[in-house]
């Protein structure tokens, strides 16, 4: 009966807030926005104590926004993290100045962490652990503490213990509910809204949020990236000690090491920027374009170099996944640009449903066009991949494209990886460190035997479909080797 007002009361409360920092209608967007909105936001704003507060008046919308956001707290921050991974729906600008969120709140008590490991784990804390240390590092859902495995042998590594937040998960479902109230009134009353589909957005950040609520869940994610990695040992994961794993607590082997975004240690160290920087990109192809599952949070103080020179991840509570179909569907992109066939690149995006039917398949190849006809003739280490992407997917809007959020997480991913990459090496051309692994990626995906595995598979999807593969196949077999040669130029 009170759910409404509880709702409507969170809803005022955030836009008070965001009001205070002009986030709420920014000025820069003003003139495209309805009245009653604008009204509403500068009411707002002249009640308030302070303006633009925390954040300089001259800061772009997005930064306004992530200050915000840090100001409402932790599930509105973790709302912000989420928003940067969909520069399709709240355009590229803002989602750039979202991603200097910063994840850092003061961390809770001692006490408080204790007591949640002895309830989890059945056991008082001074008997699963010694050296149990304050915490050294506090986020919006977590902190982490170190420690030594109790009754461990003298010389033993440390383990990282992290532990959620006490009430974090009632926290987020009130304010999940919120926004899930007002994601349905807004589709029910303002029409524009049910393209960007909020409802479905407010869905896919509750999965989100309650894996990331489960550290069991992260802990498994752990553990498939590391056992994917086994053979290529690209990346060090820590390895999880299950039986100091719960719901609320997650415990991990201890890994010193040098964050990547301080390039002036790591070369006083010892290590390469250069080789790092090429083992980030070649690790993050790996994941994504062979494995299907990959670390989505790759910015720098999640990836460190140890004492030997290897790669280490930490914090996997975002993790994407890219079925095969999507692995499919992003080769047909890649080789319809390459060999600039955009009425092929068009079918492509058509022919599955991406591009509603009634929309103009020649406008869209004219627009794929746009997208891919710039990139030719220019110096390959000025080319973006994930610039590429982002341009494509730049289109959604005209075409009424409704894009699987798991290729805008996989094309956020590629930002921060190719940011991280040129951060350790501003020289490095990305495309000659790719080139291996797309080419042989491509290879396997593009060849013969690829294609009559597609038509098996697709044989259940109708003859129309497996007579479209089969009849491809011999022009395949003469362009396989065009591909590979192209991409190694």
């Amino acid at each position: 009966m009170f759910a409404p007002f509880r709702h409507v009361t969170r809803i005022i409360r955030a836009a008070y807030t965001l009001a205070e920092y002009d986030a709420l209608v920014p000025r820069e967007f003003a003139a495209h926005m309805p009245a009653g909105a604008i009204w509403a936001s500068r009411l707002l704003q002249a009640l308030s104590r302070r303006k633009d507060a925390g954040a300089a008046p001259q800061a772009t919308p997005g930064r306004r926004l992530a200050a915000a956001l840090h100001d409402l707290g932790p599930a509105y921050i973790k709302l912000g993290q989420f928003l940067a991974t969909r520069p399709d729906i709240i355009g590229a600008d803002v989602a750039t100045g979202l991603g200097t969120l910063q994840d850092r709140l003061p961390p809770f008590a001692q006490a408080e962490a204790e007591a949640i490991i002895a309830e989890d784990l059945g056991a008082p804390t001074i008997t699963m652990f010694d050296d149990f240390g304050p915490a050294v590092a506090a986020a919006s859902i977590a902190q982490v503490h170190r420690a030594r495995i109790a009754g461990a042998p003298a010389g033993s590594p440390d383990v990282a213990v992290k532990i959620l937040r006490p009430g974090i998960e009632r926290a987020f479902m009130a304010g999940l509910a919120a926004w899930d109230w007002a994601a349905r009134r807004a589709e029910r009353l303002w029409p524009a809204a049910r393209r960007l589909e909020p409802v479905k957005f407010v869905a896919t950040l509750r999965d989100s949020v309650l894996i990331e609520m489960d550290l069991r869940l992260e802990a498994a994610a752990a553990s498939e990236l590391k056992e994917n990695d086994a053979e290529r040992k690209l990346l060090r994961i820590p390895t999880v000690d299950w039986q100091r794993t719960a719901r609320r607590v997650m415990t991990l082997e201890w890994i010193d090491g040098i964050s990547l975004r301080d390039r002036d240690a790591l070369k006083a160290a010892g290590h390469d920027p250069r080789a790092l920087a090429e083992r980030v990109m070649n690790m993050f192809l790996h994941q994504a374009l062979f494995d299907g599952f990959f670390h989505a949070d790759l910015h720098q103080g999640n990836l460190f170099a140890d004492r030997d020179g290897n790669l280490v991840a930490v914090d996997f509570g975002i993790m994407g996944r890219l079925d095969r179909a999507t692995r499919r569907y992003l080769a047909e992109i890649l080789y319809g640009f390459l060999m600039r066939d955009y009425q092929r690149l068009a079918a492509i995006h058509f022919d599955p449903g991406y591009v509603p039917p009634h929309q103009s398949r020649d406008a869209f190849a004219q627009a794929l066009r746009s997208v891919g006809e710039p990139i030719f003739g220019q110096d390959v280490s000025k080319i973006s991949m994930a610039r590429l992407l982002a341009q494509l997917f730049a289109i959604t809007e005209t075409f009424d494209m409704h894009l699987q959020p798991q290729l805008v997480l996989l094309q956020k991913t590629m930002v921060v990886v190719e940011g991280v990459a040129r951060d350790l090496d501003p020289r490095l051309n990305m495309w000659e460190v790719s080139r291996p692994v797309v080419t042989r990626w491509m290879e396997q995906e593009m060849s013969p035997e690829a294609r009559m595995r597609q038509a098996a598979e697709g044989a259940a999807a109708g003859a129309a479909a497996l007579g479209r593969i089969l009849s491809e196949l011999p022009e395949t077999l003469r362009n396989v080797e065009t591909i590979a040669a192209m991409i190694r130029r």
